[in-house]
């Protein structure tokens, strides 16, 4: 109840308003007027600040691989979309319930076990196409403005209280029962024109961004087949009600599609739900268990590599480097230049203490993804551990210069700073992971107190470029307490 309680309070400041659901709302198609209502900044905003708060309360997957890779789907696919201009944030909870949600400002999070029940990465794409769609068809936008009636609190409550269902179903429940009276007129439930136009245009999305148009209704169909074996039925089925006709009608529009065409699917998803599986399991060795037994079996002999890749991530995780080692030499030789195999040898070289071999492999996947960001952030985050701050440090600004920067950057660069013995240099970056965290207010306070600070004194470059940043930050704060987003 704590994030509701919380959730809650910041609905009192918000003064906006936002559709009762998190994963989906009742929305038909409504115009362009909405922006009266909830207008994009607003909804950027509101979206930054509950974005903070399942930062707090949610198990949010923090490795850069799977992190770069939902984005990677995710922006092929809003790459494709007609409204293409809204700025998205994609992240994985590491939650085996099936369920996936979208939420004012494009945020779209992703269970794990979305990617865990996914036979392809097409089905993971068609669940996101669906998601991607809520955001660009202004879907919470719509929902306001069609219920304008409902006070702005109790609509953000709902939002609050729907996330909360989706990781605790009792705290869920009674937090609706605490908010119902006053909301008597709200609806939780999904209408069937929303729904159908999220399928609509998501089945698009995946064909134009040559994804299998299939993969939407396949993957719906599966989760209706084994809830019928089940006394509870997925999250994803409870709040993205899936019909017969609505199974049917999605495989229809994917056989309108001209038979032949060619689908692309990336190398990746494999490797990132065998990575997944492994994060997931309580006991490492039940993974162990679970890929001992997919390599044995003729049948997974397509997913060889994958089941390996696996395997040697779950003997890592046990302290087997010796056997783990074995697996991974093997790998290296079928695919020298797999992202995901250069990066787990660095990571085992480096556990076992030999930081010459870890950090040649991590230079060899540098010279051959030299702007990716998980070799970049693994290899930083190594050098870190190794107390070699300046050599991180180098390798983040450079990578800053011409890539989009995040959170795990400025946490990292941050570290690497002040392990450099470079105070400022650490606190400006601090200040900029407040602000991308959503504590804007923190931010500005950070920077005020570095540019009042004697020991150590800021240079003038130093002084001049906070005095620049702290500008925009307070521009930022001032407009955040004008749409009461802050106190």
């Amino acid at each position: 109840m704590r994030f509701f309680t919380r959730f809650l309070l910041l609905a009192v400041l918000l003064g906006g308003n936002v559709q009762a659901g998190v994963s989906s709302l009742d929305l038909p198609d409504m115009g362009d007027s909405t922006g009266v209502i909830l207008s994009p900044e607003y909804e950027r905003r509101l979206g930054q600040a509950f974005l903070s708060q399942v930062r707090e309360q949610a198990n949010i997957v923090n490795d850069p691989e799977i992190d770069t890779y939902i984005k990677s789907v995710g922006y092929r696919l809003v790459a494709q979309s007609d409204r293409n201009t809204q700025a998205f944030t994609f992240f994985i909870i590491n939650d085996p319930m099936i369920n996936a949600f979208a939420a004012p400002g494009g945020i779209v999070g992703v269970n794990s076990g979305i990617i865990l029940n996914a036979d392809s990465e097409s089905e993971l794409a068609g669940v996101m196409a669906h998601e991607v769609v809520h955001v660009t068809q202004r879907h919470m936008a719509r929902g306001a403005e069609m219920q304008q009636r409902m006070s702005i609190p109790m609509m953000a409550a709902m939002l609050g209280a729907i996330l909360i269902a989706s990781q605790n179903p009792e705290a869920g429940q009674a937090a609706l029962m605490a908010i119902q009276g006053g909301m008597a007129q709200a609806q939780i439930n999904f209408t069937r024109g929303n729904e159908e136009e999220a399928d609509r245009i998501g089945m698009q999305l995946l064909n134009r961004a040559d994804f299998n148009p299939r993969g939407m209704s396949t993957f719906f169909e599966k989760l209706q087949a084994n809830s019928r074996y089940i006394s509870q039925a997925p999250e994803f089925l409870r709040t993205h009600p899936v019909t017969v006709n609505r199974i049917a009608e999605a495989r229809a529009r994917a056989e309108m599609i001209p038979p032949g065409l060619a689908f692309t699917e990336s190398k990746s998803f494999p490797y990132i739900k065998a990575k997944l599986t492994v994060l997931s399991m309580k006991n490492p060795r039940e993974a162990i268990v679970y890929y001992r037994a997919r390599l044995a079996d003729e049948n997974q002999i397509r997913d060889h590599l994958a089941n390996r890749y696996g395997y040697a991530l779950a003997l890592m995780e046990t302290g087997e480097y010796e056997e783990a080692s074995q697996h991974m030499r093997a790998l290296l030789v079928s695919d020298r230049e797999n992202a995901s195999f250069l990066l787990a040898a660095a990571d085992l070289e480096y556990r076992q203490g030999k930081l010459r071999e870890s950090f040649g492999l991590y230079e060899e996947a540098l010279h051959i993804y030299p702007d990716y960001a998980p070799v970049v952030m693994s290899y930083a985050q190594t050098l870190l551990k190794s107390n070699q701050p300046e050599i991180a440090r180098d390798l983040l600004k450079e990578y800053g210069k011409y890539n989009e920067t995040d959170l795990r950057y400025f946490e990292f660069l941050a570290r690497a700073e002040a392990e450099a013995g470079n105070a400022v240099e650490s606190g400006i970056a601090t200040a900029e992971y407040y602000y991308l965290l959503g504590r804007t207010d923190t931010a500005v306070a950070q920077m005020e107190s570095l540019l009042r600070q004697t020991n150590p004194k800021p240079d003038y470059y130093q002084t001049e470029r906070m005095h620049d940043r702290l500008a925009f930050l307070q521009r930022e704060l001032r407009l955040e307490q004008d749409l009461k987003i802050r106190e």
